[in-house]
């Protein structure tokens, strides 16, 4: 029975801001398959409209995420921090602040990898654009109750930090996280559970499947033709199936279940697909990260090549 006199959780709002490249995209993701409600770039001057903007009944808690940084028409940090203000002061929402933080080397990595320019350096080098934002958003960092030093995380453990934070709803369910990854490339870190998919026959040395990943699909039906396939996989389905309540019931937030093979680009990736659309049937919401999907194929991570590999219902 519910207890009608107990506090409701007021809807919450968290502005996500931050320095160019530290990877607010990667966070607004993170939120959105976290069940938030995502603006990116929206202007200072249309927050309000899409806070009163009339919503469903049953959307009127969902959590909003809005992405503003240097690049969104009109941006001031002081005019942001002003706004907060007044928006805590008015009360009726959950107002809180992210800032994601980078060391200027690392971000000067990240623009010259992704050939991408500084938006306050169009015509200058990273560098100064880099060393101009910060100066300017160092009021914002101050005031943000969340703070996030991206400089040593990969894309997945900057994944796996919001989920801790943020993962939490309102609902009883655990933040369910399925992983692809390599063992070539190392063991995922904070993975609950590691099921190995280096017994399915592998697609590397396929010379027409080495170049695609387990999302494609001749090589999701190379790995499915595996006789032990069916079998083994849909055993990991219904461990899943029965484990996840278990976890529930105990409290558990989050669950990672990570699927290995070599080198995290085949075998894997399909595996955790197919256990992510069963769980989703289950009534479970799981994000799926591939770790090593971008990854370059190469014959010394993956060993020596089987001596027979008959093909799928035929011979050696």
């Amino acid at each position: 029975m519910t207890d009608a006199s107990a506090p409701v959780a007021e809807p919450r709002l968290l502005l996500v801001t931050g320095l160019s490249g530290a990877g607010k995209s990667t966070v607004l993701k993170v939120l959105e398959d976290l069940g938030w409600e995502v603006v990116d770039n929206l202007p200072l001057a249309l927050l309000d409209a899409l806070l009163e903007a009339p919503v469903h009944r049953s959307e009127a808690n969902r959590p909003i995420a809005v992405g503003i940084d240097s690049r969104s028409r009109g941006f001031k940090p002081a005019l942001l921090v002003k706004r907060i203000k007044e928006l805590r002061g008015a009360g009726g929402r959950d107002v809180q602040t992210l800032f994601l933080d980078c060391a200027g080397a690392e971000l000067e990595r990240r623009f010259s990898e992704t050939r991408r320019r500084h938006p306050l350096a169009e015509d200058r080098p990273a560098a100064d654009g880099i060393a101009r934002e910060r100066e300017m958003m160092e009021s914002l960092r101050r005031w943000a109750e969340h703070v996030v030093d991206t400089t040593n995380y990969s894309s997945n453990d900057l994944q796996q930090e919001i989920r801790q934070r943020f993962g939490d709803t309102g609902q009883d369910e655990p933040v369910l996280n399925i992983l692809s990854f390599g063992f070539a490339r190392g063991l995922p870190r904070n993975a609950d559970l590691v099921f190995d998919m280096r017994y399915l026959r592998n697609p590397h040395w396929d010379a027409k499947l080495k170049p695609g990943t387990g999302l494609d699909a001749d090589v999701a039906a190379y790995v499915m033709a595996d006789p032990a396939y069916e079998a083994t996989v849909s055993q990991i389905e219904a461990l899943l199936l029965a484990l996840l309540p278990r976890y529930r019931a105990e409290g558990k937030s989050y669950v990672t279940i990570a699927f290995g093979c070599t080198g995290g680009r085949h075998r894997s990736v399909h595996v955790a697909e197919r256990v992510a659309r069963a769980l989703r049937a289950g009534g479970h919401s799981p994000t799926v990260t591939h770790r090593n999907l971008d990854s370059a194929p190469q014959d010394g991570l993956e060993g020596k090549p089987p001596s027979a590999s008959p093909a799928p219902g035929g011979k050696a």
